[in-house]
């Protein structure tokens, strides 16, 4: 798992107070320090805060969010169901819990689709892929972790891009994106294990147990 971002309640702190500001004012340092007056923090703390600016920032969002939406789906106890419907639950929740910052979010990502931000949008959408994985139960260790992993990348990004276009009452138009979408990966991975299974099957035509006869 990709190393978290430097992680302190007065962080936390700061990027709750800075969201009540990002949709007005953007995602800038003028808005950082604002956001740190608002809550009786020094705004000359900012930079120490956030060593590495606004990007440092963004990044400190979506670790929270991260880590909150982890903690979401503990309190939900979603054992009961299977992986694949654990990590729709959970992207469900971590949508919810967005919902009222959508306009942040939106402004997040025009400053992560910035040429020289690439690396830490890959790195956070990195983590958010693995976290929900890991909320789901995912324990593997091999091969299918990476595939696993980019397979939900393409589904969890597409579905933030119709989220933030969604004006459907509770995000229907995106839920039911997402149930696509995730039906289309359900499907790929049976045409995949029927392939294994028919290469198998031509390596070894007299069936594993004749070697041993």
């Amino acid at each position: 798992m990709i190393a978290p971002p430097e992680r302190s309640a007065e962080r936390d702190a700061a990027v709750d107070a800075l969201l009540a500001r990002v949709p007005a004012q953007g995602w800038t340092m003028a808005t950082l320090r604002a956001a740190l007056g608002d809550i009786g923090m020094d705004p000359l703390d900012a930079e120490l805060l956030f060593p590495g600016g606004v990007a440092d920032a963004i990044e400190a969002f979506v670790d929270l969010t991260d880590r909150r939406m982890e903690q979401d789906a503990a309190a939900a106890d979603l054992s009961g169901l299977r992986v694949p419907g654990r990590v729709r639950a959970i992207v469900v929740l971590r949508l919810q819990r967005l919902r009222p910052h959508r306009e942040a979010v939106r402004r997040a990502l025009a400053v992560l689709a910035l040429p020289h931000h690439a690396l830490l949008a890959a790195r956070c959408t990195a983590r958010t892929v693995d976290t929900i994985w890991h909320a789901a139960g995912d324990r593997s260790a091999d091969f299918s972790w990476y595939t696993k992993r980019a397979i939900l990348t393409g589904v969890y990004g597409s579905t933030l891009l119709v989220w933030l276009r969604d004006d459907s009452e509770d995000d229907a138009a995106t839920l039911a994106f997402l149930d696509r979408r995730l039906a289309d990966v359900g499907r790929i991975g049976t045409v995949r294990k029927r392939l294994e299974g028919a290469l198998d099957r031509l390596r070894h035509p007299c069936g594993r147990g004749s070697e041993a006869a």
